[in-house]
C-alpha cells in the first residue's frame, strides 16, 4: 500500500525523537493512505515553519496486519473502543507511551475532533453524545508505527520505478472516485486491496511500464466496476 506523511521537510530516515507525545495512537510516525490528507499537513507544517512543505511517500506492506512478530490494533472507523484509546494516549499523565503496540491504524482526531475530546474528559459533553456528532465525519485515516521494530514493514520508494507507479496508482485513484463516486479513502481501500495493485507492486511483472489507462481496464474487470 502506499502511504504518504506530510511535513516542512522530507522525510529521509525516521527518528522516533522527533516523534512528538501524546498524539491520538501515542508517540510514533505517522503515515495516511489518503493522500489530500498529507497534502493538507505538509501545507499546515509547512507555513509554521517557513516552508512549502513536502509529502513523502512510502511503501508500507500490509501483510505486517497479519504478521505474528508485530502486535496490532486496528480501528475501522469512529466507536467507543477509538475514544477510549485516543483519550487514554492523549491525556496520558505520564507522558510517555500508554500502550505497547507495533502498528496502531485508525481514523483521525482533527483539530475539531481534539476539542471535543477535551470536552468529552472535561465532562462538557457525553460519550453517546461525541460518538453520535462523528457519524457523518468525513473519512480519515492514519497508521501509526510506534516501534523501531514495525518499521521493517515501511520502505522508502526505491527509485524511478517507484516513481512511474505511483504516478499510475495516483490516476488509477481518481478515476475510480469518479466512476464510483466514493471518497478517496474508500478508493484507496479498493484499489490496495485487489491483486492488479498487487501486480502493480511487483517490480517483476513491469506492469509499472504499461500506461494507467491499461492497468486501470484490468482491475474493472476484477473489482467488475
Amino acid at each position: 500500500m502506499r502511504v504518504y506523511h506530510g511535513s516542512y521537510t522530507a522525510i529521509e530516515t525516521v527518528d522516533f525523537s522527533f516523534c512528538k507525545k501524546r498524539r491520538d495512537f501515542g508517540k510514533g510516525f505517522y503515515v495516511t493512505k489518503i493522500l489530500s490528507q498529507a497534502e493538507y499537513w505538509a501545507t499546515r507544517k509547512g507555513e509554521d515553519n517557513d516552508t512549502d512543505g513536502v509529502v513523502t511517500e512510502f511503501e508500507f506492506d500490509q501483510y505486517a496486519f497479519e504478521d505474528e512478530d508485530f502486535k496490532i490494533l486496528r480501528f475501522d472507523g469512529y466507536c467507543e473502543e477509538w475514544l477510549d484509546f485516543v483519550v487514554k494516549n492523549r491525556m496520558n499523565p505520564k507522558n510517555t507511551l500508554a500502550h505497547n503496540y507495533d502498528i496502531v491504524e485508525g481514523p483521525v482526531a482533527d483539530d475539531d475532533i481534539a476539542t471535543r475530546v477535551f470536552d468529552y474528559v472535561k465532562g462538557k459533553i457525553s460519550k453517546e453524545q461525541f460518538l453520535k456528532d462523528l457519524k457523518h465525519r468525513t473519512p480519515t485515516h492514519q497508521i501509526c508505527f510506534c516501534t523501531l521494530q514495525s518499521l521493517q514493514a515501511l520502505e522508502f520508494d526505491k527509485g524511478e520505478v517507484d516513481v512511474l507507479a505511483i504516478k499510475i496508482e495516483k490516476n488509477i485513484l481518481q478515476q475510480i472516485i469518479i466512476d464510483l463516486k466514493i471518497d478517496e479513502m474508500q478508493a484507496a481501500d479498493l484499489f490496495y486491496n485487489s491483486k492488479t495493485f498487487e501486480k502493480l507492486a511487483n517490480e517483476t511483472t513491469e506492469f509499472y511500464k504499461r500506461s494507467w489507462q491499461e492497468i486501470y481496464e484490468l482491475l474493472k474487470k476484477e473489482i467488475k466496476i
